[in-house]
């Protein structure tokens, strides 16, 4: 964490610093001319969210490839069958991988390093593909709603146990796709989109294995179209929260887990706090948290040990990685944006 930009970066530690040091980094801070400094804080360990997620690559790989042979697999005996609720699912299947493929290049691109444009590196890539992805899924899902309804008014033959073997199938490529997933799905929105994209897919899967016995035991074709609107209204339930949330990062939301209500509140707590203003709090990427701070001081800047102490709080208590604290003096001229502070 550095209070000035040529300090080096220390571990998050408390201060131990005599009341010499302390004078001494109080007057290297602070800025008599404009009554402020930034202090930037990485805080180290805690929970909630990480520098660096981890890898799915292997996940994706295989989950992908499974995925892609399946669609193929699926669609031609949809055809052959003339099962629209196998067509359906190999549809969803298909924006799936798709959805897949941008998900990994997101989770490459969120390690990429910082540079002089792209202060953050390109950590928001992830945002943005757990945003398409939703949105490509409900694209995708209209296209569905739209046949079946075709199919409801004008049904037609379906090969029964064709469609329950090829759905059975699909019940364990995307089992063991989920399953791939399942350890970073509570941490990253991305990682949760694919998640959820392959859990839903095994449930319709195990859907239209149950149209496929009805269609064989009592002849009724308009089972399957049925099948595939309820297909597409579990699509658009298990998409809504993934839109919705990454809309919200999309926009700067403050991520949901973190009360802005709390965070403030301990900032005000701190010792020799006398004001605050200007909190903001926003997702980096799906996996990183940032804030920055105008901490109203009344003594002046308190030094590198409380900076260090405080970014480390807000990391283990709210999992905040990056939190970035300007300091200004008790009584000294007003901050140009404290007009806009909403907090």
């Amino acid at each position: 964490m550095t209070g000035h930009p040529h300090d080096a970066p220390t571990p998050v530690t408390r201060d131990h610093h005599g009341p010499d040091d302390a004078n001494r980094d109080r007057d290297h801070h602070h800025d008599r001319d404009h009554g402020h400094d930034h202090g930037h804080g990485h805080g180290h360990g805690g929970h909630g969210h990480g520098h660096a997620p981890r890898s799915f690559g292997r996940a994706f790989a295989i989950g992908i490839g499974l995925n892609a042979a399946f669609v193929v697999v699926e669609a031609g005996y949809g055809f052959a069958a003339n099962a629209m609720s196998l067509v359906a699912d190999a549809g969803h299947n298909l924006s799936d991988v798709l959805g897949l493929l941008v998900a990994w290049i997101a989770s490459v691109l969120v390690k990429r390093r910082a540079s002089a444009r792209y202060t953050y590196g390109l950590r928001g890539s992830s945002i943005l593909a757990a945003l398409f992805n939703a949105v490509f899924l409900l694209v995708a899902t209209g296209a569905i709603l739209w046949e079946a309804l075709v199919r409801l008014v004008h049904p037609e033959p379906v090969a029964g146990v064709t469609v329950m073997v090829v759905a059975g199938i699909g019940i364990l490529v995307n089992g063991l796709t989920a399953w791939l997933f399942a350890a970073g799905a509570k941490g990253d929105i991305n990682i949760r989109g694919a998640f959820l994209h392959m859990a839903a897919d095994a449930a319709v899967s195990a859907g239209v294995v149950a149209a496929g016995l009805l269609i064989w035991l009592t002849g009724l074709v308009w089972i399957d179209p049925l099948v595939s609107l309820g297909i597409a209204g579990l699509i658009v339930w298990a998409t809504w929260g993934l839109l919705t949330e990454s809309v919200g990062m999309a926009l700067s939301a403050v991520p949901p887990g973190i009360e802005p209500e709390r965070v403030s509140a301990y900032l005000r707590g701190q010792p020799g706090v006398a004001g605050l203003h200007d909190l903001h709090i926003w997702p980096m990427s799906t996996t990183e948290v940032a804030l920055t701070a105008h901490l109203v001081m009344a003594e002046g800047h308190p030094g590198n040990g409380f900076l260090r102490e405080v970014a480390g709080e807000l990391r283990a208590r709210f999992g905040i990685a990056h939190a970035t604290l300007q300091i200004e003096e008790a009584g000294g001229p007003p901050c140009l944006i404290a007009q806009d502070c909403g907090v």
